[in-house]
C-alpha cells in the first residue's frame, strides 16, 4: 500500500467533494490539483470518475426522503410527476449535446488555459447576475413549471465547457429565470443526480479497460472522502443560500482563474 498515493487520493477526493456542488468548477480545481500532485494520467481520469460518483451519492443520501417519496408516488401525485417531468426536460439538452460533442470537448476544451478563462468569465457573469437578477416568482421546486426546467436545461449545457461549473450554470440560470436561490439550488442538486450518473456511466464504460482491483484501496479512499466532504458542503451550502448571495463565489472564481492562468502560463 503506497501511502503517498493514498494521500493524493484523499486530497483529490476532498477537492471533488468540496467543489462539485459549489459554483466554482470542480473540473478547474481537479485539473490544477491533479497537475500539482502529478496524478493526471489515464489512471487519474478513472479516479476522477470514481470520486465524482462518491459526490453524487452524497446528494442521493441528503435527499433520500424526497427521492423515496417521489419514487413511491410517481404515478399517484401530480407534484412528484411534475418534478420528474421537469428533471427529464432539464436533463435532455446537456445529455444530447454532451453525447454528440463528447470527443470534441475532450480534445479541444479540456485545457488549463480554457478553464482559467471560463473561471474568470464565469465570475464576472455572476457579479452581473447578482446586480441585475429579476425578482423571484417561484419559491419552491414544487412550483416550477416545464418552461423553467427547459430553460435551466439549456443553461446547464454551458457547463459542458470545462471551468463553467454545472452547479453554477444551473443555479444562476434558475435565478435569471425567476427561481428563488433556495429553489434554484435544490433543483440543481436534484438535476445533478441523473446528469452525473449518466456522465459517470458513460466515462466508466469508456475507460473500463483501466479498471483494476489493484487500485481498490486508492479508489476507496477517494470515494469515501468525496462522499463525506460533499455531504458536509451540501448541508452548509443549503443554509448559506438562504441568507447570502453568490458574490463571494464570483470573486473567488476570478482570483482562482487568474492563479490557474499564471500557473499554467
Amino acid at each position: 500500500m503506497d501511502l503517498i498515493l493514498l494521500l493524493k487520493a484523499f486530497i483529490l477526493g476532498l477537492v471533488e467533494g468540496v467543489t462539485e456542488f459549489l459554483p466554482i468548477s470542480s473540473t478547474g480545481h481537479l485539473i490544477i490539483a491533479g497537475d500539482l500532485l502529478n496524478f493526471n494520467d489515464e489512471k487519474g481520469k478513472v479516479f476522477e470518475i470514481v470520486i465524482q460518483l462518491g459526490a453524487i451519492l452524497a446528494v442521493c443520501w441528503e435527499y433520500r426522503a424526497k427521492i423515496g417519496h417521489v419514487t413511491v408516488t410517481a404515478f399517484s401525485e401530480k407534484t412528484s410527476q411534475r418534478l420528474l417531468i421537469n428533471l427529464t426536460l432539464a436533463f435532455l439538452p446537456a445529455a444530447v449535446l454532451g453525447l454528440t460533442f463528447h470527443h470534441q470537448i475532450n480534445d479541444y476544451l479540456f485545457k488549463p488555459l480554457t478553464v482559467a478563462c471560463t473561471l474568470i468569465l464565469g465570475g464576472i457573469t455572476i457579479l452581473i447576475i447578482e446586480r441585475f437578477a429579476p425578482q423571484a416568482d417561484t419559491t419552491t421546486v414544487n412550483n416550477m413549471d416545464w418552461k423553467h426546467a427547459l430553460k435551466i436545461g439549456f443553461a446547464q449545457t454551458l457547463a459542458l465547457i470545462p471551468g463553467v461549473s454545472r452547479s453554477g450554470a444551473t443555479i444562476l440560470g434558475g435565478v435569471i429565470f425567476g427561481l428563488s436561490r433556495q429553489a434554484a439550488t435544490e433543483f440543481s442538486f436534484f438535476l445533478a443526480i441523473p446528469i452525473m450518473f449518466a456522465a459517470t456511466a458513460f466515462e466508466m464504460v469508456s475507460y473500463r479497460n483501466l479498471l483494476s482491483w489493484q487500485d481498490f484501496d486508492l479508489f476507496a479512499v477517494g470515494f469515501i472522502t468525496a462522499f463525506i466532504s460533499a455531504l458536509l458542503v451540501i448541508k452548509i451550502f443549503i443554509r448559506y443560500v438562504a441568507k447570502h448571495d453568490f458574490t463571494g463565489f464570483a470573486w473567488y472564481r476570478i482570483v482562482f482563474g487568474v492563479a490557474v492562468f499564471l500557473y499554467f502560463w
